[in-house]
């Protein structure tokens, strides 16, 4: 699942490679998961200018004139593809084609990518956005397992399962941890790791992928993933699951209970 760091990617792509562009077509391929019909996504955004491309929690949000908001929600599988690289992609669920020729589409196997025009607004601050007293005071009033919580998208949004893993990784703290029992100093430590680790993936991924609309990329992961047998200081990375997610983590990282 694309997680916060890969959408923050594609968000800035789709900026640089379409925004001021007339969408001149949507095509609706697969329509269960629209929150609308396809006739009204195509009266409300057809013959609008695309005004920006934004991240909101796991979502990207396209902004066109005339104050209309396409959410995209990639789900499990879903992914961007070029459609000058894919001129008529396989599992498409959404095709976007703007005036000059150039557009991009929506595709997933499973076909959950979940699109919903004008999705509401929620006071559920962004996992890059809330600041650290939001978390600290989230954090000490929660007596559930920490990575269900950080991956919790009605408390902060844009964590998954594969990034609570390497930010837990960062601050040496047991994704089998308590929220609530966690110290304040280490709280705090948790809450820059954080920071530093969506920051810096973002940064990774940016530079790797260019103007290219690739899937998740994992080659920076840490700890997390199947094929990862031992961190970069020699230590034994083991698994097992929470919440019946894959997880991953080594005996070094401090257990609060």
């Amino acid at each position: 699942m694309a997680e916060l760091p890969d959408l923050s990617v594609f968000a800035k792509i789709l900026n640089r490679r379409f925004k001021g562009m007339t969408l001149e077509r949507v095509e609706v391929t697969v329509a269960e998961k629209l929150n609308v019909s396809s006739k009204e996504v195509k009266q409300c955004l057809e013959g609008q200018r695309l005004e920006n491309v934004s991240r909101e929690g796991k979502t990207l949000q396209l902004h066109f004139s005339a104050n209309q908001v396409l959410g995209i929600h990639l789900m499990l599988r879903g992914e961007l593809v070029s459609l000058d690289v894919e001129v008529n992609p396989k599992y498409q669920i959404l095709g976007f084609h703007f005036k000059g020729g150039e557009g991009f589409a929506v595709v997933d196997l499973q076909k959950q990518a979940t699109p919903t025009l004008n999705p509401p607004s929620t006071k559920v601050p962004d996992a890059l956005e809330m600041d650290e007293a939001y978390f600290l005071d989230l954090l000490s009033r929660k007596r559930t397992n920490l990575k269900t919580l950080m991956m919790d998208q009605h408390q902060m949004r844009g964590i998954g399962n594969s990034y609570a893993d390497e930010i837990l990784y960062h601050a040496g703290i047991s994704p089998f941890s308590i929220a609530k029992a966690i110290p304040v100093k280490e709280a705090k430590k948790l809450f820059k790791s954080l920071r530093h680790v969506l920051e810096n993936a973002i940064r990774d991924i940016e530079k790797e992928n260019g103007d290219e609309l690739k899937g998740e990329l994992r080659d920076f992961m840490r700890i997390h993933g199947a094929g990862i047998k031992e961190t970069a200081k020699g230590e034994e990375v083991l698994s097992d699951r929470i919440g019946g997610r894959k997880t991953y983590f080594v005996k070094s990282q401090h257990l609060y209970n």
